[in-house]
């Protein structure tokens, strides 16, 4: 009686039984006394959906098998996030996390946080723990987009304290909104503080459209070559991505230049359509297949095989059709900072046309992952967070898992690589020359334009001063590098019966 030993209030409280008698299993509960709410819900949501859930003994149907014994494990970490890290998540599992505020974690997936509009890199200086940041881009109708401030720009210090590997988290991601920055320059081969400092304000609620930049360049090499800067997954943009499209159809886009070297994730079903607009609404054909742990794999696939296979798209979920420049080859622009969904992209086009990747390794993450909170009685989908439902979260715990649950691989059963997808054209950012995002002098479009003119003249040399940041300041955001599984699950109800 494998995983639905939770389940049983949903159907308890209406008096039902299966016809063939069978009953609830022997299932520990905890001490009502106990202050373990939050451990509980995570542990019922984790031994269900969790990709690795075989391979965490405490996670086992039969790990505890008298209700003391399982109270004695939830209480074993008073805070329910060492709980998670420490007592649930497998050893391999670089990705889930968790949140001990729903509502925060499920705004940031439609692109809402708590923001300044400056997205940045910080990078460590060599043989010292002081650390240097520089501006990637600036979000539209934000604080900084108001401030001089631009991409390319330097800073050393915060409120005058110079910025190291032990207190950047407190100087750029407290809890105080408002922050002055240090400027700097370069000089030689070192950053040096320039005596400039501006200030900037995070504001609540900013939403970010990830749409930043559409173009399109004439007669590149014979072709009207569209370039698409596209910087999350963010499904509430969906028809905004679709409207770009139609605007590179309108005018005659052949080539298309996708910069996703800022883009670390989000949405599954984005990347599908985003997949379709380049590709074409194929939709007989396999764009991924989901793999999930032993038990859901099985729940989901025993009447269908093809149920966890996913199809190229013709439409966005309002019904408007999908504008698509069917094309048999696409360059991508990448950095270590392309992650998630970005790399479903890549490997879900993989077998159907050329994807020429220009920049430098992707992150390595193919997982994908569910938002959950305590709603045990969701039907046919125990704890899996939904709007609509926001009135049967139990009121006393606001916290929530982001726990990996399964892998995507393609058409032709490639997970793509965990330590990332290699360049076809190794390029890296150059601090002393990032350049103007969506100018063709601009050093990674300039190379893509180049690979599509068959030109050869210019050359491009790897940077003396690379671009290669630790962290970067979407990783802070709550929703951080993920990719989100954002379709209707129900698992056959069949099964659910017989465990009433």
């Amino acid at each position: 009686m494998k995983k639905w030993l939770f389940i049983w209030i949903a159907f308890a409280v209406a008096g039902c039984s299966n016809d063939d008698g069978v009953g609830l299993p022997d299932n520990p509960n905890p001490n009502p006394d106990a202050d373990v709410v939050v451990q509980n819900f995570m542990w019922q949501a984790m031994n269900l959906w969790y990709f690795w859930q075989a391979d965490v003994p405490e996670l086992a149907d039969d790990a505890f098998p008298t209700d003391e014994e399982y109270t004695n494990f939830l209480a074993s970490e008073s805070d329910p996030g060492a709980f998670f890290d420490n007592r649930l998540r497998f050893s391999e599992d670089r990705f889930s996390f968790y949140s001990d505020d729903y509502t925060e974690l499920t705004q940031s997936l439609a692109g809402i946080s708590r923001n300044n509009g400056m997205e940045f890199g910080l990078i460590q200086f060599s043989g010292s723990s002081n650390v240097f940041g520089y501006v990637r881009y600036i979000l539209p109708n934000s604080d900084a987009s108001t401030k001089e401030i631009e991409r390319g720009d330097l800073f050393t210090g915060v409120n005058g304290v110079t910025l190291t590997a032990e207190n950047y988290q407190e100087l750029l991601f407290g809890e105080d909104p408002t922050y002055t920055l240090n400027m700097a320059d370069i000089q030689g081969n070192d950053v040096v503080p320039n005596g400039r400092e501006v200030t900037l304000t995070k504001e609540e609620n900013f939403q970010e459209d990830p749409v930043y930049l559409t173009e399109v360049f004439e007669n590149i090499g014979g072709e009207n070559v569209g370039y698409l800067m596209y910087n999350g997954f963010t499904n509430e943009f969906d028809r905004e991505l679709n409207e770009a499209f139609g605007f590179f159809v309108s005018r005659g886009v052949t080539a298309l230049v996708l910069d996703l070297r800022y883009n670390s994730g989000g949405s599954v079903n984005s990347s599908r359509l985003l997949s379709s607009m380049i590709y074409g609404t194929n939709t007989d054909e396999v764009y991924l297949e989901q793999q999930w742990n032993d038990f859901i794999q099985e729940a989901f696939t025993e009447d269908d095989p093809d149920a966890l296979k996913d199809f190229f798209a013709s439409a966005v979920s309002s019904g408007v059709p999908l504008n698509t420049l069917n094309l048999d080859r696409v360059y991508i622009l990448t950095t270590r900072s392309t992650a998630s969904a970005s790399e479903l992209v890549i490997n879900g086009l993989n077998p159907y046309i050329q994807v020429i990747k220009i920049g430098t390794t992707t992150r390595g993450k193919n997982e994908f992952s569910l938002t959950m909170v305590d709603d045990p009685n969701r039907p046919g989908a125990p704890f899996i967070y939904t709007p609509e439902r926001e009135g049967s979260i139990n009121s006393e715990n606001a916290w929530a898992i982001q726990p990996l649950v399964g892998r995507n691989k393609n058409a032709v059963g490639d997970f793509g690589d965990i330590n990332g997808f290699i360049p076809d054209i190794e390029l890296q950012e150059d601090l002393e020359n990032l350049g103007v995002l969506g100018d063709p002098n601009e050093p990674l479009l300039a190379r893509a334009l180049q690979a599509i003119s068959g030109a050869t003249a210019k050359s491009f040399n790897q940077p003396a001063m690379a671009a290669e940041p630790f962290t970067y300041s979407k990783l802070f955001l709550p929703m951080k590098d993920n990719m989100v599984l954002d379709k209707d699950i129900q698992l056959p109800e069949r099964l659910l019966k017989n465990f009433r």
